[in-house]
């Protein structure tokens, strides 16, 4: 009978003190674990190779891109992407290595990811269950994705899996905050590749909606604090990101005061 092996993906940049946790979290369910690294400048890559001689050096493009190129390094067709903030929880690593007794008949399977922020793990605001498809057939998947948010398209069925994969997600307000900063740049470049514009309600109506939606209807009160905070810098994402779009248009106009 065919079993199941699986090629564990994942991409890194100066990720020394989340690496290892990451790595051990995978070590029963990898046939193999390969590391795609951006040229780290702190011990990643050296923490990395105690766990796997697949570690590859890669210079940056983009998240799909980079993933996709784990993806074809890969000796096994199961691909676990995994990223470096991530730990396959104790119920989740026992469902996939049942899992792993015979090929399975669908082409993907999601799981719920769980986030862990601000001191407490995240039930509601919008963050949970957060299904992401992480464990694929490499034949049948393709990460697509020019700038950020990259998204799995599948070409055939997904099942689903219970066991939760753990997010320790951003540090702290702080990192929650530069991240969103990070992200709206590369968010406001999509945009405006699209040739889409700011509106007024872009920057008013839609992040307060947004934060309601986060905070009431999706029980953001429900996690304390952390889901205040959650569901304030959703709406603040969001007027960033079409703040800077609003920049890129008004920079691409610009009439210089004193022509040369």
């Amino acid at each position: 009978m065919k079993t199941m092996e699986i090629s564990v993906v994942i991409i890194t940049y100066n990720e020394e003190t989340q690496i290892e946790a990451a790595l051990k979290s995978v070590a029963d369910i990898a046939s193999e674990i390969i590391v795609v690294d951006r040229y780290s400048s702190d011990e990643t890559v050296k923490i990395a190779r105690k766990y796997t001689d697949r570690v590859i050096m890669r210079e940056w493009t983009n998240f799909a891109e980079q993933k996709n190129f784990g993806n074809a390094k890969a000796a096994f067709p199961w691909i676990f992407s995994l990223d470096a903030d991530e730990r396959v929880s104790d119920e989740l690593r026992e469902e996939i290595l049942q899992l792993k007794s015979e090929e399975p008949e669908c082409a993907a399977f999601s799981m719920p990811r769980q986030a862990f922020y601000l001191g407490r793990w995240i039930r509601h605001s919008g963050w949970y269950p957060d299904r992401k498809i992480r464990l694929f057939h490499r034949d049948k998947a393709r990460w697509e994705g020019e700038y950020v948010h990259e998204s799995l398209v599948v070409d055939g069925e997904v099942c689903k899996l219970k066991g939760r994969l753990h997010h320790l997600t951003y540090g702290s307000i702080r990192d929650h905050i530069e991240r969103i900063n990070t992200f709206s740049d590369l968010g406001a470049q999509k945009l405006y590749a699209q040739k889409k514009k700011c509106r007024w309600y872009h920057l008013s109506i839609i992040p307060s909606l947004l934060f309601l939606k986060s905070y009431f209807w999706r029980g953001g009160f429900l996690d304390g604090f952390a889901g205040f905070v959650i569901s304030v810098l959703h709406g603040y994402s969001v007027f960033i990101r079409y703040g800077k779009l609003k920049e890129i248009w008004k920079k691409a106009e610009r009439i210089e005061p004193f022509p040369g």
